[in-house]
């Protein structure tokens, strides 16, 4: 797929992003190395204490499926269970990860804070003679759930009742896809400058949400939602099954703008997950949906599955 005027000018802003990072990194490397000769002795003759074989057996074989890395927000650091919690359990990969809860994508895009640590988890591999198998990349959720959520709809009582075309093109087709192409392109430097070559992206879009108004675990803590009923309430569409269609057809756009980013000429390294179909959202959806936007343990596991085929095949 050709590469349009504004993915170029975001790949050259996460091209940009990438150097920044890298000569951030290199005044840190240096200060690193200066501390290594300075304690070149105690390090040379201080050795650590051999591992005892039995602890290293009670944690599991040291084989691994491969090491990953990855950024990004709740589905990658969410309590007691999710992706990448079972990619290392289930799956057997060993996991570097940044990723935070809450954070956009474009938050991940033009931060940096994200890029910088991810960095920093390239580095610690190198030294260890480690390249990953793959960088993992989730967001765009907190981009469009929460608070601002309600805009994205026309109220049900307008003769344009539904979702506002031109909205959800602005924040998905433009601002998301935007950040995507950001995001993805600085990674892919910082991977070629670190460790000369292109390591494969998988990126996710997420599965049909059901918006009952739950939040977690009843609305409390970090992550406390609910981030999509109540824009459904203030636009006035009560019905669970209306709100049902029209947060399947953002979930279809979402889908459809990230499944053409990895598309793109300048990403074929890159690898789309399609997460679609994949939880119910019948009558037994509480099995699989924990709150509007999370899955439950056993939804968690269906979704990594799927990550994991992906992996597989690389």
């Amino acid at each position: 797929m050709a590469v349009d005027r504004t993915i170029r000018k975001a790949i050259a802003v996460g091209r940009a992003q990438a150097t920044e990072v890298i000569k951030f990194r290199a005044k840190a490397l240096r200060r690193r190395a200066a501390a290594v000769k300075k304690a070149s002795k105690r390090i040379a003759t201080k050795r650590a204490a051999p591992v005892n074989p039995r602890l290293v057996r009670a944690v599991g074989a040291t084989a691994t499926a491969g090491v990953l890395v990855a950024e990004g927000d709740s589905w990658f650091d969410y309590p007691f269970n999710d992706v990448l919690r079972l990619l290392e359990d289930h799956h057997a990969y060993d996991v570097e990860s940044v990723a935070h809860k809450g954070d956009p994508v474009e938050e991940m895009a033009y931060g940096l804070g994200q890029l910088e640590e991810l960095t920093r988890r390239l580095e610690k591999l190198l030294r260890q003679n480690t390249i990953p198998k793959a960088v993992l990349l989730s967001g765009g959720g907190n981009d469009v759930a929460g608070d601002a959520f309600g805009m994205l709809l026309n109220h049900a009582g307008s003769a344009v009742a539904g979702l506002n075309e031109q909205i959800l093109n602005g924040v998905i087709d433009q601002r998301v896809r935007v950040a995507y192409a950001t995001i993805i392109s600085a990674v892919t430097n910082i991977c070629e400058q670190r460790l000369n070559r292109r390591i494969p992206i998988v990126v996710h879009g997420y599965d049909y949400p059901v918006p009952d108004g739950r939040g977690f675990l009843g609305g409390w803590w970090l992550l406390p939602g609910p981030w999509l009923e109540p824009g459904f309430r203030e636009k006035g569409f009560e019905d669970i099954q209306d709100r049902i269609r029209l947060a399947k057809r953002v979930i279809d756009r979402f889908n459809t703008m990230l499944r053409e980013i990895s598309r793109l000429s300048e990403f074929a390294h890159v690898k789309y997950v399609d997460l679609r179909g994949t939880l119910s959202v019948g009558a037994n959806y509480r099995q699989y949906w924990a709150n509007e936007l999370h899955p439950t343990g056993r939804g968690f596991e269906l979704i990594t599955d799927k990550f994991a085929a992906t992996l597989a095949a690389l």
